[in-house]
């Protein structure tokens, strides 16, 4: 398949190129070459951007409901249409395979037609008063808004944040990540199909410190959502500090799994293992952590391997292969470090654990035995590694799941009703799967506690992130 989507920048209504010097080439994980360029956005075209968000703001928070969910819809139907060709588009980017690529694009329109929907049911509320008098409480969009999404669902986070943005009211300047630009253009190719208005939406691409300095400290933007690592969170948290500008951040996390003995074993591995190697464990909310009760913990082990080693690794756009390549080419040798960490404090390597052949692919690695003193039981490997490690009581594995800053998701695996509910209520993380994964849902809030972030995306309360509270008296 050909890479032929047009990178431009898309401001006021008009795609244009960039003319920054910094451009960015795109790159095939599959095989390190080149497939495009980025164009950059200048300080003058942001500058553009501001005032066209700023300019096209008042007019789309007055427009009925009814049409901004009619332009949503639309765009929904324009990305099922081109799902194929996007899907495409996003496995040369990004790496992964053409089904989990085109399954996030389909999840992408989902997203659009939830919040087209949902803004027409947010009602407000009436308080009790004598007769005579009215107290409300209404909502109302916050503003125009800067969002930052990043490469490992480039279109769906993107979606996530933008869908809901637009359905509040709010007018959008989008900064993708400059390795996979194409997705995030053909999202804002079917907004500007289904009519969105000039300046409503803008798409920059470009240097990412010139970008947030400018659109952050601006006086136009008066919300900003974020989804990246901890660190870059805290950067902007600063620079939001400056200009009072309201934040939700979705950063790292580093997901513990509770396997215990009352489990269907054989049922649970063929779960866990596809789920842990699904976009080459590129997944902020991927399992990684596994806890496994001792009885089963061997048992569990040797399944585990087993699977590992027929998951078939190659070119994303393969349609027999389970799992594609890092998204760069840091991602291998930051893994294999770990890895090596790992094995050098005591771990065993059970499958996998080195680069693959080309491209930037690493096999798909199962380490057993691994001590807390190792970097990758406590910093967020982000690729295909499992690590284990076995247990014995249930206070013993809650203190473990509990013991790092990260929160953003966990899940377990039991038959108990009672310790479900006690995992469900002790865990600290903002989302909580319990014999399931589907924890990204159009309707349920999405996000994390500790340093894994705090606000949602997803759900009523993405679009509430998107609101202010204003609360009218009249006697």
């Amino acid at each position: 398949m050909s890479y032929d989507t047009d990178l431009q920048l898309f401001i006021d209504g008009v795609w244009k190129s960039g003319e920054g010097r910094d451009a960015h080439t795109v790159v095939n994980p599959a095989n390190g070459s080149g497939i495009a360029e980025v164009p950059y956005a200048t300080k003058a075209d942001l500058d553009e951007a501001l005032a066209a968000a700023d300019r096209a703001f008042p007019e789309w928070r007055a427009t009925d409901v009814e049409k901004r969910g009619a332009i949503l819809h639309k765009a929904a139907s324009l990305l099922r249409e081109r799902a194929d060709q996007i899907a495409a588009t996003l496995t040369q980017e990004q790496g992964k395979v053409l089904n989990e690529a085109r399954l996030e694009v389909l999840g992408s329109a989902q997203l659009f037609d939830w919040y087209a929907e949902d803004i027409k049911r947010d009602y407000g509320r009436t308080l009790v008063r004598p007769a005579g008098q009215l107290s409300r409480v209404i909502r109302q969009p916050v503003g125009p808004v800067a969002t930052f999404s990043p490469w490992n669902f480039p279109i769906y986070l993107l979606a996530k944040k933008v869908a809901a943005a637009l359905a509040a009211g709010c007018t959008v300047i989008s900064r993708p990540p400059h390795d996979t630009p194409g997705v995030a253009t053909e999202l804002f190719r079917a907004l500007a199909d289904a009519g969105i208005p000039k300046g409503v939406a803008q798409l920059v691409h470009g240097d990412a410190d010139l970008i947030s300095t400018t659109l952050i400290g601006s006086k136009e933007i008066r919300k900003v959502s974020f989804t990246g690592s901890t660190n870059v969170g805290k950067h902007l948290m600063r620079l939001a500090a400056d200009s009072m500008t309201r934040i939700t951040m979705e950063l790292g996390g580093h997901a513990p799994v509770l396997i215990f003995d009352d489990c269907d074993l054989e049922k649970t591995l063929d779960m866990v293992v596809p789920q842990k190697f699904r976009n080459a464990g590129q997944v902020c909310v991927s399992p990684t952590r596994f806890y496994v009760q001792e009885s089963i913990y061997d048992a569990f082990l040797k399944g585990f391997a087993e699977r590992t080693a027929k998951v078939k690794i190659g070119n994303g756009l393969d349609e027999a292969t389970r799992m594609g390549p890092l998204a760069n080419a840091r991602r291998p040798d930051a893994v294999g470090a770990l890895v090596a960490d790992a094995e050098a404090k005591g771990a065993r390597i059970l499958a996998g654990g080195s680069k693959g052949d080309g491209g930037f692919f690493f096999q798909p690695t199962l380490l057993a035995d691994v001590p807390n003193t190792a970097d990758i039981m406590n910093d967020e490997p982000f690729g295909p590694v499992a690590v284990t490690k076995s247990f014995s009581t249930f206070d013993e594995v809650m203190e473990q799941a509990n013991r790092l800053p990260f929160g953003l998701a966990a899940f377990a695996f039991t038959e108990n009703g009672r310790r479900a509910n006690l995992i469900g209520d002790l865990i600290e993380s903002g989302m909580v799967g319990i014999n399931t994964f589907a924890i990204s849902v159009a309707d349920a809030p999405f996000g994390g506690v500790k340093d894994s972030g705090f606000g949602s995306e997803g759900g009523k309360e993405g679009l509430e992130s998107y609101q202010v509270v204003k609360a009218i008296h009249q006697a």
